[in-house]
């Protein structure tokens, strides 16, 4: 796959007549594309199509669809804002709210970002803006790859799930409450701690729970490894 152009955008040509496209418009209209109808109805001619060019005028730009969706990528996610903390913890979890928030606003990276593909310079900038947070904690280099790794999986299973309630038919809570309704007897356990999460005002709060045990844990270990 050829993907300089991620890191080094497109030659401008010193000869004939200005490109009439752009990376940025192409990206753009496959996000639409993605954003309205989903990761699968993207593709070079639906594209091009709703730009108003042909097909092989996109192919001036872009090789195939595993490029224009990393590009797609690199343009949705952008670049992580700067935590305004130097406390590792602090950082951290600003770092994951904000990794949230982007895959919630365009769903469909959780999908473009699963496998071998294209990557690009936001992407790897997110992974070095989490590291540069850590060098002073005492964690090795494997464990600090690892942190990235648990807490990008706690980002993109609450954005997963956030993702399904969206839609009605998603509504895993009302489906089980339903259930329970007519076979309590059988699931007494489920059954008080709904009714207690009911009544604690707590409810949604996987996602900060979640990334509150597991940046407990990693501040355990780095406590041990300071005595």
């Amino acid at each position: 796959m050829t993907i300089d152009f991620l890191w080094n955008g497109r030659a401008r040509p010193t000869r004939g007549p200005k490109p009439t496209l752009s990376l940025e418009r192409i990206a753009d209209a496959g996000i639409a594309i993605a954003d309205a109808e989903g990761l699968d109805a993207v593709a070079m001619q639906r594209v091009a199509a709703d730009l108003g060019f042909t097909k092989m005028a996109l192919y001036r730009y872009v090789a195939g669809k595993a490029e224009l969706v990393a590009l797609m990528v690199e343009r949705a996610i952008g670049e992580p804002s700067a935590t305004d903390t130097t406390d590792w913890r602090t950082a951290l979890k600003e770092w994951a709210h904000q990794l949230l928030a982007a895959h919630l606003r365009h769903t469909w990276t959780l999908e473009a970002t699963l496998g071998p593909r294209p990557i690009g310079p936001n992407e790897l900038g997110w992974m070095e803006h989490a590291l540069s947070i850590l060098p002073t904690t005492g964690l090795t280099g494997s464990e600090r790859l690892d942190t990235i790794a648990v807490l990008a999986g706690q980002v993109r299973a609450i954005a997963q799930q956030a993702m399904v309630s969206r839609h009605p038919e998603g509504d895993i809570t009302a489906k089980i409450s339903d259930q329970l309704r007519r076979h309590s007897d059988r699931f007494p356990a489920l059954v008080a701690t709904m009714a207690a999460a009911a009544t604690d005002g707590e409810h949604d709060q996987a996602f900060e729970f979640g990334l509150d045990r597991i940046l407990d844990g990693l501040d355990t270990l780095i406590t041990q490894r300071g005595s």
